[in-house]
């Protein structure tokens, strides 16, 4: 009898995107790519495609508690991820749920605006995100504009995402994935990350012409799903930039809109 294999399992909490290009959808996609068994917990059901958001509707927090709960009671997740969380009451369910015992590593994306610029975090939220969330956080990936927010300094250089990094781990202790694919001229998608140890600069070329949507949930998702394999925090992130940026440059077409490839080392 053949030996069935077992493999680790990741939880995503965090919000639907009925255009299949980010949130739950495109987290779930990676974490199969990798070999990882994919688990969720939704807390927002959005209206969207590749060019906007057309509307929001959030879950109460019971049931983004039960299914968090749920998720943990049988199948035992090696790493956790967050997206958009949107309220403060769903982030002190997190909160709450973490703060009992020991947990998986948590791997936060702070999902504050989308590219298309809705709003998918309240502003009162994101008090709560930094007193209680990110301390808990194994690592926190902003992008350009969350990282001015939690650094509280501008982000316009790559010595700049060198000092930001810094001074979010030196304020909430996690360590920090500082995303800068946004800066302006740049030939290269750099990004920097610190841990209080170990700094990385990490750069890929600068691919023109390909929607961002849904980048930085397949990030944070790779990162997450390489942790569930075992992989150390720092090596986990290098992984998945290449898994991203080849994401990037083997992307696919969608009723002409362009979409990354989650499945890109999948021979066809």
């Amino acid at each position: 009898m053949k030996k069935i294999q077992s493999v680790p399992v990741a939880l995503t909490i965090a919000g639907s995107d009925s255009g299949g290009g980010a949130g739950i959808q495109a987290d779930l996609k990676t974490f199969a790519s990798l070999g990882v068994h994919g688990a969720s917990a939704i807390t927002s059901i959005t209206a969207q495609n590749p060019k906007r958001v057309l509307g929001i509707q959030v879950c109460k927090p019971e049931i983004v508690r039960r299914q968090i709960e749920a998720v943990f009671a049988e199948l035992h997740p090696a790493a956790v991820k967050t997206g958009m969380l949107y309220s403060t009451e769903i982030i002190k369910v997190v909160v709450e749920l973490f703060k009992r015992g020991k947990r998986a590593p948590l791997v936060v994306d702070p999902v504050m605006t989308s590219t298309s610029g809705a709003r998918l975090l309240q502003p009162s939220a994101i008090a709560i995100l930094k007193k209680e969330l990110l301390p808990l956080a194994t690592l926190v990936t902003p992008n350009l504009d969350e990282a001015e927010i939690l650094a509280g300094r501008g982000v316009k250089s790559i010595e700049d995402l060198r000092r930001a990094a810094r001074e979010i781990h030196q304020r909430f202790g996690c360590a920090a994935l500082v995303k800068g694919g946004h800066l302006r001229g740049g030939k290269e998608a750099a990004d920097i990350f610190f841990d209080g140890k170990n700094e990385l600069l990490l750069t890929a070329p600068f691919i023109r012409g390909v929607s961002t949507h849904g980048t930085g949930c397949t990030y944070s998702a790779a990162i997450a799903g390489h942790l569930a394999l075992g992989r150390r925090l720092p090596n986990a992130v290098k992984l998945a930039k290449d898994y991203l940026t080849q994401a990037i440059a083997r992307h696919q077409s969608a009723a002409g809109h362009s979409v990354l490839n989650s499945f890109w080392r999948v021979r066809r």
